[in-house]
Formats: structure tokens, C-alpha cells, sequence
């Protein structure tokens, strides 16, 4: 959600014109985040969220756009795209392609307590059911494949010991993505970024309430419980070191588990998944922090932070599934 590119009062003015969603009122740039660039926009109809795509292309944009859609159609807290006069939810500003999303009410909390993992785990559950009849399929664009096409443009940064757990790690993942076990895991449309920045909560401290689930522009088809991995291992966890929490993981696992019960599959799946989740985000921050793209503002995340998680995985003391 950095900001890439420039978006004056009067661009903003010319994209309502498309829309039925009042008159302009203020626009403001939203600093956090690295993909996107993205602007809280404010109309004499409400608030809403203006994003212009840097990376994802015009072919791919639907699958987000719908999934989205589609899921705020049946009651999931998530931003609904607004629908131009052509009946369509996307269009284009200065060559990028763009969209108009509701703003959600809240704010993130950045110290979760165990209501708020609660919260997170059970409305994600509902996502994934939710999402089950989506007809749309894409893949998650930052998948094993994925993994295996990045890992040889950040090695040549890593020292030795960061390289041989980089490649031990895509080793094994590689080789659990190819069993049985692995193909047999619920899978479906799967937010796959659901870190505690991406849910708005409003209410209290002690009594949260679901604001919403944001910033889908991740999302893809995947295992379900890669999707719950990604959570997890930023929801419930020390900070400074990457460990869990056993109370955050508990109430998380719980409530999502208490929607969608999980498979005996995924139990066994459970903590390569974790570490496999980890290695996704290891290896995105290593990117984005050694071959970052140029952007007006921009803060690149301490690839270090998912080192320390993937290291941890690799320790006694990780979560059971209920």
C-alpha cells in the first residue's frame, strides 16, 4: 500500500465521474504496505479505498475484484468493490489498472489479545466456506513455484548458514507438495496475507469487534490451511523471537476450528505447513528488501523477522490443532 504512483485531486474527480458514488471530497495517500499504491477516498456518499494495481495485470484483477464481491455478497466484513455506470468493477488511471472499494470501519490492533485472535480465526473460517462456490480459479501468485523462482535471486545476499536453511527449507517443501498428504488438503479460494494489519477491528481493547478483512490483492487458490499457517505465525507470536503464544494460538485455532473443524489431514500437515508459511514470507521480504521497486514512499519490512519464525518452527512447542 505504498505510494507509486501520483494521484492528484482532479484524477480523482474524473474517476467518480464513472461512478454513482457523489461528489469528490478529500484524498489521502496511505503509506503502509509495498504492492500497491492506495489512497483513502472521500466522497459526499462516504469513505471508500482507491487502489491502482503496480504489479497484478488486467488479466489477473478479476479473480481479487470478484472474490472479493462475491464474499462481501454473503456477508463476510471484507471491502466490497463499487460497480462503475458500465456495470463493470474495474478500470484504469495513468496506465494502471484500478478499482473503488468501501472503506471499513476500525482500526488494526497491533498487540492482539486472545479476543481478537478469536475474532480473526472464526470470520476466516467463514471466508473459506464462503468462498467454496466462487467460480473463479487462480492460483496464489506467490506459491511453491514461486518459492523456487526467487530463492536463486536472494541467495547470492544470504551468508552461508542463511542459505543452507533456505534451500534445506524449499527442499522439503518441494518434497511435501508433491505427496498424497498434501494434495488431500481442503483448499479453496484462501486470503494467503492475513497478517494482524490486514483485520480491522473496532469496539475496545477488552470487547473487539470485527471491522473487517482487508487487502486481498494476495489471495489465490490454495490449501486452507496454508491460509490459517500465514495467520498464526503473525497473530500468535512473540515479536522479538517468533515463538508462540500457546493462549493466542489456542483462542485462534479454536475459533476457526469451531466454524471449520480441521481434517486429520491437516493435523499432520501442520507444522511443515507452518514453516512453509514462514518461507513464503522469509523469502518475499528477502526480495523486496534487496531488489526493491522504486516507489514515492516506501518501507520495506526486516526480511530477518521470518528467518527468526522459519528458525523457530524448527523448534519443540508449536500449536496442535484442535
Amino acid at each position: 500500500m505504498a505510494v507509486f504512483t501520483p494521484v492528484s485531486d482532479d484524477d480523482a474527480r474524473a474517476l467518480l465521474a464513472h461512478f454513482d458514488l457523489g461528489e469528490f471530497v478529500s484524498l489521502r495517500g496511505i503509506t503502509a504496505g509495498i504492492e500497491n499504491t492506495n489512497y483513502f477516498l472521500h466522497t459526499t456518499r462516504g469513505e471508500y479505498v482507491l487502489t491502482l494495481f503496480e504489479v497484478l495485470t488486467e488479466a489477473q484483477l478479476p479473480f481479487y475484484i470478484e472474490l472479493m464481491y462475491h464474499l462481501a455478497q454473503r456477508g463476510i466484513p471484507v471491502p466490497s468493490p463499487q460497480t462503475l455506470r458500465d456495470g463493470s468493477r474495474l478500470t484504469a488511471m495513468h496506465g494502471k489498472p484500478c478499482a473503488i472499494v468501501t472503506r471499513l470501519p476500525g482500526g488494526y490492533e497491533p498487540a492482539p489479545g486472545p479476543a481478537h485472535c478469536a475474532l480473526a480465526g472464526a470470520t476466516l473460517a467463514r471466508a473459506h466456506l464462503a468462498g467454496q462456490d466462487f467460480p473463479l480459479k487462480q492460483p496464489n501468485l506467490r506459491g511453491l513455484a514461486w518459492w523456487v523462482e526467487t530463492a536463486p535471486k536472494v541467495l547470492p545476499f544470504l551468508e552461508a548458514g542463511q542459505a543452507a536453511l533456505l534451500n534445506a527449507e524449499l527442499t522439503a517443501q518441494q518434497a511435501a507438495a508433491a505427496t498424497p498428504l498434501w494434495q488431500s488438503l481442503p483448499a479453496g479460494p484462501a486470503h494467503c496475507d492475513l497478517f494482524r494489519d490486514n483485520v480491522l477491528f473496532a469496539g475496545t481493547f477488552e470487547n473487539p469487534l470485527m471491522g473487517g478483512i482487508i487487502d486481498f490483492y494476495f489471495a489465490g487458490c490454495d490449501t486452507w490451511l496454508f491460509d490459517v499457517a500465514v495467520s498464526v505465525n503473525d497473530w500468535c507470536i512473540e515479536r522479538e523471537t517468533g515463538v508462540f503464544v500457546p493462549e493466542l494460538a489456542d483462542a485462534w485455532l479454536r475459533a476457526y476450528a469451531g466454524v471449520r473443524p480441521f481434517t486429520q489431514a491437516e493435523r499432520e500437515a501442520w507444522p511443515l505447513m507452518l514453516r512453509g508459511a514462514a518461507l513464503r514470507f522469509w523469502l518475499s521480504r528477502l526480495y523486496d528488501f534487496y531488489l526493491p521497486r522504486p516507489a514515492q514512499t516506501l518501507k520495506p519490512h526486516d526480511p530477518r523477522h521470518f528467518e527468526r519464525v522459519l528458525q523457530a518452527r524448527h523448534r519443540p512447542g508449536l500449536p496442535v490443532l484442535p
